[in-house]
């Protein structure tokens, strides 16, 4: 038997995880951007967010709206503390600054794809979602061994997710164009770092992949 990464997804063991698609980081008002002018911000995240608002969250709706129909688990992460303080924080997060407060606006994941019923949302507070949530323990009891990425930022928290998932044993696929980063070369340079972990396919591979299987 060839031992291969270009898996389709098989929807009853397959989960669509969205990594930090939150207001502090994916929407204008987030704290992420609380500090900057309004010049500094279209300096800074002119392109990130006009990417972000006319391809990567149109291409996240789409992914999302099929996986539901195909009956593929959605899952989501949000940069979030566990206290109201962020005394739990990663060393690293709070050496960067980050800091959003349990239940706070900012820890909420964007209206345009936000959870349905009783999708699951994990707060962390790490840049691998595997390191600071029990998301591998709750992955095996829904019997998930395909893993579809999806999410901000591609070259920090993707990155590290796919890594992670990837030597933990699980089937990832990385949904190119819907993750995102703060420039094109940035991203760029990401997927081909992680190349080696993923298989990696856009929006519409992986619409038409689902699709198929729902006819």
């Amino acid at each position: 038997m060839t031992l291969t990464r270009e898996v389709p997804l098989v929807p009853a063991q397959s989960a669509l995880l969205f990594i930090d698609v939150q207001n502090f980081s994916a929407h204008r008002e987030g704290g992420e951007f609380k500090d900057l002018s309004r010049e500094a911000f279209d300096e800074k995240y002119g392109w990130f967010f006009e990417q972000l608002e006319t391809r990567a969250i149109p291409n996240m709706q789409a992914i999302q709206a099929v996986c539901r129909k195909a009956g593929v688990e959605v899952i989501y992460t949000t940069i979030e503390s566990l206290t109201l303080d962020g005394r739990d924080r990663s060393l690293d997060y709070k050496i960067t600054g980050f800091h959003v407060p349990r239940g706070s606006w900012d820890g909420r994941v964007i209206d345009q794809i936000a959870p349905q019923g009783d999708e699951i949302v994990l707060a962390k507070s790490s840049s691998s979602v595997f390191i600071s949530t029990h998301i591998d323990y709750i992955l095996r009891n829904l019997g998930v061994r395909q893993i579809a990425i999806s999410g901000l930022i591609t070259d920090q928290c993707v990155e590290s997710a796919v890594r992670d998932a990837c030597d933990l044993g699980y089937l990832v696929t990385l949904v190119t164009d819907a993750c995102l980063t703060y420039t094109k070369e940035r991203h760029d340079h990401s997927l081909r770092g992680i190349r080696g972990y993923c298989r990696q396919v856009s929006t519409a591979d992986l619409i038409a992949e689902l699709s198929e299987i729902d006819e």
